[in-house]
């Protein structure tokens, strides 16, 4: 949420940013950020399912190597912080619920899986 919030914030298209958010594969992306994300959401998932074609298709979609490093280190990265955030239970300030109202757009809102609460 914190990282969709300085998207919207700080990016020209605020409501871009909101559509990314709620599910970026109905965004109106150029193809590079396309294959960038489809590549990041798959490392984050099915990480054992990454192949050698995965990189192939961002390749196809114009990056060099060294973006492509960047593209991976950014994501296992993030997935990182997130696992570690998880296991030592850090949990989110009060008001995050008030916050995120500012700038969330309404559709995303109103998507049950962004905003649950998760049970103690």
């Amino acid at each position: 949420m914190s990282h969709g919030g300085f998207l919207r914030q700080h990016s020209d298209d605020p409501v871009l940013a909101s559509h990314i958010m709620h599910d970026y594969t109905k965004a109106d992306l150029d193809p590079t950020t396309r294959a960038m994300l489809d590549f990041a959401v798959k490392l984050t998932k099915e990480p054992s399912a990454m192949v050698k074609g995965d990189v192939g298709k961002l390749r196809d979609a114009g990056l060099t190597d060294e973006q492509i490093l960047s593209v991976v280190l950014i994501t296992c990265n993030f997935n990182f912080m997130a696992r570690m955030a998880n296991a030592l239970g850090v949990e989110l300030g009060e008001g995050r619920d008030e916050q995120i109202a500012e700038w969330l757009s309404p559709e995303a809102a109103a998507q049950k899986w962004l905003m649950k609460v998760k049970e103690a």
